[in-house]
């Protein structure tokens, strides 16, 4: 999967699948740009990757995210990958118990954060050909029985459709534009769910293939559609779950 010499930007790339990713286009040959909120834990997430730098930036704030694509053009000149992986999770709760401004919080993060980002780097993409990859969730494609996390869900299903229309929309410019819905990931955003051995075991039973699914294991498909041997793909939406959404 050629992916080497190209310059990637990925959102929420402090920890979890966007560190992981960050880590697995690095190895491979990518300059990665990673941009989240806390800084510290940004500095210490960027020292031991190699052709990578971190950005701080509250991705809420449309004018932080015009300083992050700007100064990674100003430094690198270029943008060939935008993985759109920045995301947070609510407390779980019945929809008649969600405050709005949990509700607002959740879709500006999730869906607006995406929006921006693309947004902004349109034009640098269009320069490359490049492609964007959105990180969705199986919680996007169908509903589970007890998942009370509505905002979660919408943020993630609205994601899915907007690929699909961004892959339309720009596929004239050569701009491919791709998503993956991952499963339940060991992050530290899953652990509330991964807090006992009974939760962890019950979660693992849950996918068909026996168990939860690793960060690694979404940054490998992200490297996919980033490769140039994904370059008739666009408009995909690919499950990496161990077969939770088939069920």
């Amino acid at each position: 999967m050629k992916v080497s010499g190209k310059v990637a930007l990925v959102t929420g790339g402090s920890r979890g699948i966007g560190l992981a990713t960050a880590k697995d286009l690095a190895e491979n040959g990518v300059t990665v740009v990673m941009t989240a909120k806390n800084s510290e834990r940004l500095r210490q997430s960027t020292r031991d990757i190699p052709n990578c730098i971190g950005i701080a930036a509250d991705i809420r704030n449309k004018d932080d995210v015009k300083m992050v694509v700007g100064k990674t053009i100003e430094r690198y000149g270029r943008l060939d990958i935008l993985v759109n992986n920045a995301g947070i999770f609510p407390k779980i709760k019945q929809l008649h118990d969600i405050e709005e401004e949990e509700w607002k919080e959740v879709l500006d993060v999730n869906l607006t954060g995406s929006f921006r980002f693309t947004k902004e780097s349109i034009p640098h993409l269009q320069k490359t050909e490049g492609c964007i990859i959105n990180i969705s969730s199986d919680a996007g494609l169908k509903a589970y029985q007890g998942f009370n996390a509505d905002a979660y869900s919408a943020s993630k299903a609205a994601l899915i459709l907007l690929t699909k229309c961004w892959a339309l929309e720009y596929a004239k410019n050569r701009i491919r534009v791709n998503c993956i819905c991952p499963g339940v990931v060991d992050t530290d955003m899953t652990k509330p769910f991964l807090k006992t051995r009974t939760d962890k075991e019950f979660m693992d039973k849950e996918h068909p293939i026996g168990r939860i699914g690793q960060p690694e294991e979404i940054a490998k498909a992200v490297r996919y559609f980033a490769s140039d041997d994904a370059a008739w793909v666009t408009g995909a939406i690919l499950t990496v779950d161990g077969g939770e959404s088939v069920k």
